[in-house]
């Protein structure tokens, strides 16, 4: 049984990033709420942790076993990954007791072209 839940514009394959790069031009109001909401999540430090340990663990994926000593509860652990979940950064799949969370290539890739400085910007930093 899976328990998968993500925000779809953000971890189908082939899928355009939620949002152009914050110096192509200003972001909607719907893309600003997404992109909102994936920074907020990211904005705990435990939840960066968590999410560091999911995308750095060997194989992409990583089982609640092998994550959860982050110096919090294990109801902690589990409320900021399902913060995480909610925010489309992970994707979660029940196998037997454990959990295991991945992070889609594409959630990395989106966030990195959000972020990512224009050619013109970067030429003259050089």
């Amino acid at each position: 049984m899976s328990n998968t839940k993500a925000l779809p514009q953000l971890l189908e394959p082939d899928v355009e990033p939620c949002c152009p790069p914050l110096t192509e031009r200003p972001l909607t109001a719907d893309e600003a709420v997404r992109t909102a909401a994936m920074f907020k999540a990211l904005g705990d430090p435990v939840r960066l942790r968590l999410f560091s340990l999911v995308a750095s663990h060997e194989g992409g994926e990583a089982c609640v076993c092998d994550i959860s000593d982050v110096g919090v509860s294990q109801p902690t652990v589990s409320h900021h990954l399902k913060k995480l979940r909610e925010a489309g950064l992970l994707t979660s799949e029940r196998r037997g007791t454990w959990v295991y969370y991945r992070v889609d290539p594409s959630v990395l890739t989106a966030m990195g072209q959000m972020l990512r400085l224009p050619t013109w910007r970067r030429s003259r930093t050089s």
